[in-house]
């Protein structure tokens, strides 16, 4: 029954987002009080508002965290889902009772590792909370849900609202503050965007050729990749006639381009390919990551 044969796989899974959230949250706090906060730099979304806050004001972190997140909290059941809303509230209540009740020793007052790493630590925090199903900064709720109201994009969603995150900073601090805590956010950024996507960026390949039995049996048997091959019909002839060709499309890692091409160019080197990235896959003969 379709029953039992997913009751194995939840504890495993429950395991698994226990992990990366709570991982996520000691990473994060570790950025905040070793790196940022003796400091008094932030960073974008919801930590960089109560960052900010909290510097300009006599209120704790910790409680911060929970105001300034619960709109959002809000707004993440009714966008995304209940699993998704405790998830973030199991995730959130945990880096503030962490940042409360941990005290992380001062790293260093070197700005530039300050801005760094503490970027890294929160970024790294973020994304493992996000792999775990939650997040710890409700600002991509809000994104996700602008932009569907708006049809924009939510990149430039996140843009505009840290915009005047660090224009608020830049006022209220520094601006010598406000380009360093940019300089966070960037480390941050990049940061959750490997920790999310994984070292292995997948890529599409598209590829089109007379050769295409000998193109499958190379990614077969050399790459050990699947492949769907479908038919197509040309769109382009003088005379009015469309030519009948096979489509072979496949996925692959970015540490395989060269070789892919390499041996393209042996086989067939007249072949159309295209490519474009994809940050994600699941199933098939794509390798799971260890994280």
């Amino acid at each position: 029954m379709p029953h039992t044969k997913l009751m194995p796989t939840l504890p495993k899974l429950i395991i698994q987002d226990t992990f990366f959230i709570s991982t996520g949250i000691l990473s994060a706090a570790f950025g905040l009080e070793s790196f940022l906060l003796p400091n008094k730099f932030i960073d974008g979304g919801v930590t960089g508002i109560s960052l900010l806050i909290t510097e300009t004001t006599i209120l704790p972190l910790y409680s911060l965290i929970i105001l300034v997140n619960l709109p959002f909290l809000l707004l993440g059941f009714k966008v995304i889902g209940k699993n998704f809303a405790i998830k973030t509230t199991i995730a959130i209540l945990g880096l503030s009772l962490t940042l409360a009740l941990i005290e992380f020793p001062e790293i260093t007052k070197d700005k530039l590792l300050v801005s760094v790493f503490g970027g890294f630590f929160l970024g790294a925090g973020i994304g493992l909370s996000i792999r775990g199903g939650g997040v710890l900064d409700g600002t991509e709720v809000l994104a996700l849900y602008l932009s569907k109201r708006l049809g924009t994009k939510i990149g430039d969603v996140m843009i505009a609202i840290n915009l005047i995150i660090f224009l608020a900073a830049a006022y209220m601090l520094s601006i010598e503050s406000a380009l360093y805590s940019m300089l966070t956010y960037l480390a941050a950024s990049k940061t959750l965007d490997f920790v999310v996507d994984g070292i292995e960026e997948y890529t599409g390949v598209t590829i089109i050729s007379e050769a295409s039995e000998r193109i499958r049996m190379m990614i077969t048997n050399k790459l050990g990749r699947g492949l769907t091959i479908y038919n197509a019909r040309g769109g382009y002839q003088k005379n009015g006639m469309h030519n009948n060709y096979e489509v072979i499309y496949t996925v692959i890692t970015r540490l395989e381009i060269n070789k892919l091409n390499n041996e393209i160019l042996k086989i067939d080197p007249d072949a159309f390919v295209v490519m474009n990235s994809i940050n994600d896959t699941r199933g098939g003969m794509i390798k799971k990551r260890a994280i």
